[in-house]
């Protein structure tokens, strides 16, 4: 069979399992006993096991198999998860990535056995195997009065809550026998689920099953391994589900253990001091099972996997209807017998059709902040520092193509938070700070734009250094940074090759990232403004474009030209006598509302010739623009009104044109270029 046909799906549904693994195992290191989080990392692990198997994937299968045997452990209670056991689990995650991005890219995993971290799990159960009998033997000396496995004194129990065990009681007092039956199914059994079912008709005929491990719907969903217990209550003999059980196909083993109690008021008393945490621990279960936390664990869908490249050609041919329907509207504004409501009924419809495609497009920021609280969790050990990531809104949505770029600056950011922002256990102590940093991670919708927050409540940003560093690299004079606010100084952590950090680390010191991040969110059209208050903290805020496909525009002339501006860019149209321009060092500027604001002369910048001097015109239009807080007035000769206009590429060849952000078809088959306010404004 050839397994290329499914490669890319494997891919896929890899990454979302290793998603779900990543944000499972940080739920364990919170809470090293939460059964709920076990068995999904269990369920994961198992899963990505035969799906690698089935792939051929020999080298991904030995570490996931491996892994399971240690959740397995886990899972069972033959030790607990401590802080070592989830670096190594986290080294797994780290390894399986690996393997699915070589696999990606080369559709071979490649060389990398990994062998220290298999060894590392095979040493977890060879050492927690032995701690795990001195555990049994104190355990079985605790329970023996209460709970035991005649014949079979090494039998491990599986854990059993007060409602079973005063069911057992009940039936051991009417003389009905109580088995506690293990059966492991071939490891060449390909219809586990299947072989299971047989087992349980045969179960559920001769008697009543009160306890799985794992759960029935589990089981039936063949997430299990290879074996599963059973406590049933019959009065029938072990002798006889030894042979039922066994003649079926494809079982290798059928462990019988019977259980029995000692009736005695002082076993009642020992059996309820014994049994309570387990009570407590099966309502804590219950509990998590109905949180929110655990609903992410559940969550499912009516969904079904389509290429972005096929929204891609779907979002073309609206756009393409986009541009029909504008041709319509001009033709008919010529006409006087124009069909004006089919005209209006076919922009509805377009409209409409719009937006559904681009709800298609959307997806949750979620999935790009998934990611970032193990990037954390890593920063903090590496830093030493006591690090909490707060996340909200993570259900906003951005389109697809924002989503995958996002992620890139985001890292800049919070590392730069958790480098420069946040100090260290003793400072923040000697500043009467809590002793650990908090890290708040925000995204909410504002009208079209998304805003994503990255918050910290550390010493924030020391202005006065920044400006020696200025000084200092040569790119302003001392007598123009004395006359900067701390606003315009902060902006200076943006330039390239610009760093306050006094060494270089594998996190900060380089300049780059800032820079990074500045270039990128520009590229989607966005803005990065920063806000700092001294020993508080400080809030980097990202304002991004919900979508890069069709937006609102103002459409304007300059010369004989045609040119759009984005509508969300602009603030407000003023018209302005040629005589109110005033000159403020070297920089024309307009005076409104008691605001100077800077003049863009856009048939200066775009080299547009025929452009009418101030002197001719009676007004001058200002379109005044805004970029984050500053304000911008472009110059245009006139405006030619709002249209919905679809962004489309300059191409390879013209891409690294400055000021144009892409071009759009009008509805008379001309070209006009769209600009780039965030690299025009001043």
């Amino acid at each position: 069979m050839d397994m290329n046909q499914y490669l890319d799906i494997f891919i896929e549904e890899s990454r979302e399992h290793l998603q779900q693994l990543n944000v499972s195992l940080l739920e364990l290191e919170k809470d090293n006993r939460n059964k709920e989080v076990l068995n999904e990392i269990f369920r994961v692990a198992h899963t990505l096991k035969g799906m690698s198997g089935t792939m051929g994937y020999t080298k991904m299968q030995t570490l996931t198999h491996r892994m399971e045997d240690v959740l397995d452990a886990l899972r069972n209670n033959r030790f607990f998860a401590d802080s070592n056991m989830v670096d190594v689990l986290f080294r797994c995650l780290d390894a399986l990535e690996t393997y699915v991005n070589t696999i990606a890219a080369t559709a071979q995993e490649g060389d990398e056995g990994f062998l220290d971290v298999v060894n590392e799990l095979k040493s977890i159960m060879e050492s927690g195997g032995s701690e795990q009998k001195v555990e049994n033997k104190a355990t079985s000396s605790t329970n023996s009065k209460s709970l035991n496995a005649e014949e079979k004194p090494n039998a491990e129990i599986i854990e059993l809550n007060q409602y079973d065990i005063n069911v057992i009681k009940k039936a051991i007092e009417g003389d009905m026998n109580v088995f506690q039956i293990r059966i492991v199914l071939d490891k060449g059994c390909l219809l586990k689920a299947a072989r299971a079912f047989i087992v349980f008709q045969i179960l559920e005929k001769n008697s009543e099953v009160i306890k799985s491990m794992p759960k029935v719907e589990d089981i039936e969903d063949e997430r299990f391994d290879y074996d599963f217990t059973v406590v049933i209550i019959t009065s029938k003999p072990e002798e006889f589900f030894d042979h039922e059980i066994n003649s079926v196909a494809e079982i290798a083993e059928v462990e019988i253990t019977p259980i029995s109690f000692d009736i005695s008021d002082s076993a009642e008393d020992k059996t309820e001091s014994v049994t309570k945490p387990d009570t407590e621990k099966t309502e804590a279960a219950t509990n998590v099972h109905n949180t929110a936390d655990h609903k992410k664990f559940q969550k499912t869908g009516k969904t079904v996997r389509v290429d972005i490249d096929r929204l891609d050609i779907l979002m073309n041919l609206v756009s393409e209807l986009i541009i029909i329907k504008t041709r319509l509207d001009e033709s008919s504004a010529n006409k006087e017998d124009a069909d004006v409501e089919s005209i209006e009924y076919l922009e509805r419809i377009t409209t409409s059709l719009h937006d559904a495609v681009m709800r298609v497009r959307m997806v949750p920021v979620e999935t790009v902040f998934n990611r970032f609280p193990r990037m954390i969790r890593d920063i903090s050990r590496e830093l030493d520092k006591d690090i909490e990531l707060h996340m909200s809104g993570e259900e906003t949505e951005l389109d697809r193509t924002v989503i995958d770029e996002i992620g890139d600056p985001l890292i800049h950011i919070l590392r730069n938070s958790a480098d420069h922002g946040l100090e260290t256990h003793e400072q923040r102590l000697k500043a009467n700070k809590p002793s650990v940093g908090n890290i708040y991670l925000r995204a909410f919708q504002d009208g079209n734009n998304v805003v994503i927050q990255v918050e910290d409540d550390g010493q924030g940003i020391d202005v006065d250094k920044v400006r020696k560093k200025i000084i200092q690299k040569g790119l302003e004079t001392s007598e123009i940074v004395d006359t900067l606010t701390d606003k315009e100084i902060i902006e200076y952590l943006f330039k390239p090759d610009f760093s306050t950090a006094d060494k270089v680390t594998d996190l900060s010191g380089r300049g780059v990232g800032l820079d990074v991040v500045k270039t990128k969110i520009e590229t989607l059209g966005g803005i990065v403004e920063v806000d700092s208050t001294r020993g508080k903290g400080s809030i980097f805020t990202i304002r991004i474009p919900l979508t890069l496909a069709i937006i609102q525009a103002l459409l304007v002339r300059i010369g004989s030209e045609k040119y759009a501006i984005p509508l969300s860019s602009i603030q407000e149209i003023e018209g302005v006598k040629p005589q109110d321009i005033r000159l403020v060092r070297n920089q024309e500027v307009i005076l409104l509302r008691d605001m100077l604001i800077p003049i863009v002369r856009l048939d200066q910048i775009l080299g547009v010739p025929d452009t009418l001097p101030d002197e001719k015109k009676k007004s001058i239009t200002c379109v005044i623009t805004k970029k984050g807080e500053k304000l911008s007035a472009f110059i245009v000769d006139s405006l030619i009104g709002q249209q919905e206009i679809v962004i489309k590429s300059l191409g390879t060849v013209l891409s690294g044109v400055k000021y144009i952000a892409g071009a759009t078809i009008l509805g008379d088959g001309n070209v006009a270029l769209i600009l780039d306010v965030n690299s025009l404004a001043l």
